[in-house]
């Protein structure tokens, strides 16, 4: 469904039903016109959820996203009383459009509601409906009038998704697409039930011992220490958290599950490993000014890992 408005993007689109699956948030980042928006929105549209929007601005307040007490007043009988009004997070899907836009405070109000999914105002705690994720887009190149989320708040996030131009096909295609008189129609294909008992199904897929114990290895390779591979010393600052490694597993549980597999297995760790890594592994300036990014790193951990883990075969 979501290929009749988006062209391409198969990777992307499926990081980004491995997320949901998952039951975790995920961020968009790519340069302007790579369709993050619409992506987010087309699958909004596909999935029988609420849905709301929200558009970062520097002057964003917390109480603009989480609500607000209002006075409220009673017409019959004209007595006053403050009462909750709820914002845009009290949603099934919300879009956090250009999330490096806002300033910390309401930074920290999102976060809140992704980790706990909860909202406190006013000296009350909130829940927030279920399902409940955040799909977040994020501008690499413009970082003037902006607030770099900091890597705690990057680490809520279960999957980093890179959002790259098209194919000069996919691109011809988007034009004939955008600029003629057929507009495509998202049908849903599936409900809040559904999609609840997906994310449930997911957490009960098997994974075996070696499996674990590979997303393990591959998580503290990440970090620099006495017993970590040369290259991540050099080139590493700080490594992937024990959080990661619980991104590896879930993630790989989705995609096994979404690929028709009853079980998770290495090569599903393999796959997801660069979205569920890349927000978590931070390079110095010596590897930034060799042009190594966190892909590169997390391509060389795979590797390393599967020469030097021979429990790991099969």
């Amino acid at each position: 469904q979501i290929g009749r408005i988006i062209v391409g993007q198969s990777d992307v689109v499926e990081q980004l039903c491995i997320a949901v699956a998952a039951q975790g948030h995920a961020i968009l980042v790519g340069v302007p016109g790579l369709a993050k928006t619409l992506l987010v929105r087309s699958f909004a549209e596909a999935v029988d959820l609420d849905f709301s929007r929200i558009q970062f601005t520097p002057d964003l307040m917390p109480a603009d996203i989480t609500g607000a007490e209002v006075l409220h007043s009673d017409l019959n009988t004209g007595e006053r009383s403050f009462k909750f009004a709820p914002g845009p997070l009290f949603s099934n899907i919300v879009l956090a459009d250009e999330i490096n836009r806002t300033p910390p405070k309401t930074q920290a109000a999102l976060l809140e509601a992704m980790q706990e999914h909860q909202v406190t105002a006013g000296g009350k705690t909130m829940k927030l409906p279920q399902p409940f994720f955040v799909l977040a887009t994020q501008n690499p190149i413009e970082q003037e009038g902006t607030y770099p989320l900091p890597e705690a708040a990057l680490d809520r996030f279960l999957l980093f998704i890179k959002v790259d131009y098209p194919s000069a096909d996919e691109e011809a295609e988007i034009l004939r697409r955008t600029t003629g008189t057929v507009n495509a129609v998202i049908e849903k294909v599936i409900s809040s039930s559904e999609l609840i008992e997906l994310q449930q199904l997911v957490k009960s897929i098997p994974v075996a011992d070696s499996v674990i114990d590979y997303a393990v290895a591959l998580t503290r390779n990440s970090r620099p220490s006495a017993d970590a591979p040369d290259f991540v010393n050099a080139n590493v600052v700080w490594g992937a958290g024990p959080r990661a490694a619980q991104s590896l597993i879930m993630a790989a549980k989705a995609k096994a599950l979404l690929n028709g597999k009853n079980h998770a297995s290495i090569a599903d760790i393999q796959a997801v490993a660069k979205p569920a890594l890349r927000h978590r592994v931070s390079l110095n300036f010596a590897a930034e000014s060799d042009g190594l990014n966190s892909d590169s790193i997390i391509e060389q951990l795979i590797d390393f890992t599967a020469v030097h883990s021979t429990s790991f075969d099969g």
